[in-house]
């Protein structure tokens, strides 16, 4: 079974901090998650709010459980917010279905892990966290 390693991990961390301080985004914080929702790593950055590790993780963890990006969950969550309400429930509440938790895939398209990201806009965030994917050679879904 193909696995995300630590290293990679820690990098696609770098890596999107990285990209946010570019791009002059607010402090963020990212988490990556295995493909059982166990966290690999996390950083918070200096001035990023600590209940962001909870945002973080839930967009990650939404995107590993369902096997969706954030941006396709919000979505479902818009046209079905019954099921989603529902899954939630089932997750027990962890899922945060927005733009920013994003799936990684590897050479062969097989999910090895997903990257939550928070701080800034949605949007910024999965800038954030395509750029941090992408620095390893690997795919991000959002």
């Amino acid at each position: 079974m193909a696995e995300l390693s630590l290293t990679r991990a820690r990098t696609i961390i770098r890596k999107t901090l990285t990209k946010g301080r570019e791009e002059g985004f607010k402090p963020l914080s990212v988490v990556v998650l295995d493909t059982g929702g166990h966290v690999k790593a996390f950083e918070r950055e200096d001035g990023a709010s600590p209940g962001r590790f909870g945002i973080a993780q839930g967009k990650a963890y939404g995107a590993i459980m369902l096997g969706i990006g954030g941006r396709a969950q919000m979505a479902r969550a818009e046209q079905q917010a019954y099921f989603f309400a529902a899954m939630n429930g089932v997750f027990g509440g962890k899922v945060v279905p927005v733009p920013g938790g994003v799936l990684v895939r590897d050479k062969r398209g097989t999910i090895i892990g997903a990257v939550g990201v928070t701080g800034d806009s949605s949007d910024n965030d999965v800038i954030a966290a395509v750029a941090g994917i992408e620095a390893v050679g690997l795919t991000p879904e959002e």
